[in-house]
């Protein structure tokens, strides 16, 4: 099974979830604004792992993060779909998290 790392304040995050959901994905999400434990485990991938080099350097937050069983991270949920030949469906405007709007 995947965890995917997500907040539902995050525009992103919902359409992934409404996405994984509709094609029953089976994942277990961990909202990382619900609880200490639960930043400080994402906190550590996204301190650590090289795949959040450009979230870092760009100030974004790096969510949502896909995390499959043999642990590895994707940033991509739209790409990790499409590779599984499973389309995308947007259902909110597209707005993002960042000032200058590029993402989450």
């Amino acid at each position: 099974m995947i965890t995917v790392y997500t907040s539902p304040l995050c525009p992103d995050c919902r359409e992934c979830k409404v996405n994984f959901d509709e094609h029953k994905l089976a994942y277990e999400e961990i909202d990382i604004t619900a609880s200490m434990k639960n930043l400080k485990a994402f906190l550590k991938l996204r301190d650590t792992l090289a795949v959040f080099d450009p979230c870092r350097a760009q100030g974004s937050v790096g969510i949502p993060a896909i995390v499959s069983g043999d642990g590895s991270v994707t940033l991509d949920w739209e790409g990790y779909l499409s590779e599984r030949g499973l389309p995308v469906v947007y259902r909110e405007e597209r707005p993002a998290c960042r000032l200058d709007g590029s993402g989450c």
